[in-house]
């Protein structure tokens, strides 16, 4: 079975971001819904399925605040930080049936000004199994569950926290350029190595931001989009997968190898296309080490070889793989990975703030709870 092109991404949209809000994240959803719609050249109305993110919005809402009279599939992707492009992959499902011709992915988000991580962390379904296993040695929020992963590869593999530092420094560079983004203080390496520890090895110039704000994406059926208002961006590939031992990390044969590196192969297949054709990519940046693994895990570069392969700019705009061209959730913002896939849709468009140069295939990547992955491949259409 395959899903490739099934569907086209036809509208994208935001909020501004910031820290500190007094709006609701159900308020920030509807705002980048409304403006992802019309985006695309369509009404509320014409949104027949609707994939939410799962905290803060169910389709009801969507349905009252909408005027939907015709809604005829909902549902959530429940994998964290993989939800938002996992999504994408349930979309194409139900095109592909014939079930819906428009499907609404949204998010919104109050990560500052409302709850913190902590709550997300007792809110996963394995929360259990991490109160057996990691809980007991003080770890509860990210940081210290994914410190134990990078401090792993380090030791095998002689990985340093300077060359993660590469991943913070360009992702500032690229957020300083962008006019909605959170981060503009200019960074060094230095400032990277200067800062705090939060869990080692993991520095705070190492860590995602707190966030408020939505996100929102429309994919549409191909033939329904043929007359709409944006070029459309072809979905080439999709694919999700699961870690070995995916509610505990400390449990796991290998711990530095992520969902991601199961989902990856399916999705390049599908998509037909080669690492080299990737022109650039949106990958989940919770935090920098998590971007260096899932640069691995799709075949970058081999496994333990990462921290040389991110170095001396490679990840810039005019590297050989420009990377989180928006900031990323280090510097733009943490919709919990909503935001990349719309920056890779303005990249392929050639709408982006900070642009690649004739770029026409991209991917985007989603990391969540204790290791899941999700990929998309795109094309300019």
């Amino acid at each position: 079975m395959s899903l490739r092109e099934a569907g086209v991404i036809t509208g994208v949209g935001e909020t501004e971001y910031m820290r500190g809000t007094d709006r609701t994240s159900l308020s920030l959803q509807l705002e980048a819904s409304l403006n992802a719609i019309k985006d695309a050249g369509l009404k509320p109305s014409d949104i027949d399925g609707l994939i939410p993110y799962g905290h803060g919005a169910v389709a009801e809402d969507f349905i009252t605040n909408f005027g939907i009279k015709d809604l005829r599939f909902s549902a959530t992707t429940p994998m964290g930080g993989a939800s938002a492009v996992a999504s994408i992959q349930c979309a194409l499902a139900v095109i592909d049936a014939g079930i819906c011709n428009h499907v609404l992915l949204s998010l919104g988000r109050t990560g500052y000004s409302g709850g913190r991580i902590g709550t997300r962390v007792q809110q996963m379904p394995q929360f259990k199994l991490i109160g057996e296993f990691e809980m007991p040695s003080g770890a509860i929020a990210p940081s210290q569950l994914y410190a134990v992963m990078a401090r792993r590869h380090m030791e095998m593999y002689g990985t340093t926290s300077r060359q993660l530092a590469e991943i913070a420094v360009t992702t500032r560079q690229h957020a300083i350029m962008n006019p909605n983004a959170t981060m503009k203080r200019p960074m060094t390496i230095d400032d990277h190595q200067a800062s705090r520890m939060i869990s080692d090895p993991l520095r705070l110039l190492d860590c995602s931001l707190e966030s408020d704000g939505g996100a929102a994406v429309v994919i549409s059926a191909p033939d329904r989009a043929k007359d709409l208002r944006k070029r459309p961006v072809v979905v080439m590939g999709v694919a999700e997968g699961h870690p070995d031992s995916p509610s505990a990390i400390t449990q796991r044969p290998d711990l530095t190898t992520l969902g991601l590196a199961k989902a990856a192969p399916k999705a390049f297949a599908m998509a037909g296309v080669r690492h080299d054709d990737i022109d650039v990519a949106e990958v989940y940046d919770c935090f920098t080490y998590i971007v260096m693994c899932q640069l691995e895990d799709m075949g970058f570069c081999k496994k333990g070889e990462g921290g040389s392969f991110i170095e001396n700019g490679a990840l810039g705009i005019n590297g050989r793989l420009p990377v989180n061209t928006h900031g990323g959730l280090l510097s733009q913002a943490h919709m919990a990975g909503m935001n990349h896939i719309v920056e890779l849709t303005r990249q392929l468009r050639g709408e982006a703030a900070v642009q690649v140069k004739d770029a026409e295939i991209g991917l985007v990547t989603g990391y969540g709870d204790m290791g899941d992955g999700s990929i998309a491949i795109m094309r300019r259409g």
